[in-house]
């Protein structure tokens, strides 16, 4: 297991075992929050799930759901995949695995959206929940896939103009870059810190039915995350400096793996 590991090594088994055991422990939790639902009237509920104070099972259950998704991103953080740029040092190895945690987070929104659907369509008794979890989710989802992208050096970029500079122009093309999203992050901090700040100790809820705090955990989540890209875009600056452009990939790479994905599939539709 360690020869396919890409920086865990002796770790990827533990790590492992334990996503295993957090995932087993949460779904356990879950399935006895729900015979309780049934079986008892005064079952908790969504609204106590995000409210959790004087509920210890509530809290031991969102306990082992976040180390169950923090482990599961470590560990799927440690392959791979066919078209990804490796991640080179500490803050590339957090990219990564906030990027795999992103991946997860669409795969629920995909299934609470799927327990919306059936829930309302199919029994008649729509979620009070369901709506505003997805776009918590997705929130986040946005905002982290900005991250894995500036270490992926995947986000949009014009090669027309660059491709034809010296080194040396490059390079100062790719300075000015960098202090641009520096200064984007600073100004951001700057003028969003105080309303972060109060929206953040108040925990600011939504004003819905179910009323989760999602100003109170997005605006400073955005700041955070937000200057994280920029310490990624500074990190990627000093990673690539030496490199030849070549090695840094190119938007018209041809991907010989998606190539032969879709020439598959086309012959297994024949």
């Amino acid at each position: 297991m360690t020869d396919n590991s890409l920086w865990l090594g002796r770790m990827r088994a533990p790590i492992k075992m334990a996503m295993v055991a957090f995932i087993v422990l949460t779904l356990v939790l879950y399935a006895w929050l729900i015979a309780q639902k049934i079986v008892s009237a005064d079952a908790y509920g969504m609204y106590e799930m995000i409210r959790p104070a004087g509920r210890p099972m509530v809290q031991v259950m969102l306990i082992s759901l976040s180390l169950a998704l923090l482990s599961a991103s470590v560990f799927l953080s440690d392959t791979k995949g066919a078209i990804e740029t490796p991640p080179d040092g500490f803050f590339d190895l957090l990219s990564v695995v906030l990027g795999r945690l992103s991946m997860i987070m669409t795969a629920f929104i995909v299934l609470v959206m799927f327990y919306e659907v059936v829930s309302r369509y199919v029994f008649s008794k729509p979620t009070l929940w369901a709506n505003e979890l997805s776009l918590w989710l997705g929130a986040f989802v946005f905002l982290l896939s900005g991250l894995y992208a500036m270490q992926q050096r995947s986000h949009i970029r014009i090669y027309v103009i660059y491709d034809m500079m010296p080194r040396w122009a490059q390079k100062m093309s790719d300075c000015i870059s960098v202090l641009l999203i520096v200064a984007f992050a600073v100004a951001l901090v700057w003028g969003g810190y105080t309303d972060a700040e109060n929206r953040f100790l108040r925990m600011e809820t939504f004003g819905t039915a179910w009323d989760p705090p999602i100003p109170g955990l997005l605006k400073p989540g955005l700041l955070i995350i937000i200057v994280m890209v920029a310490i990624q875009a500074v990190s990627n600056l000093i990673a690539d400096w030496h490199k030849d452009p070549s090695e840094m990939g190119s938007p018209d790479d041809i991907d010989e793996v998606e190539i032969d994905n879709i020439r598959r599939t086309l012959e297994e539709q024949k």
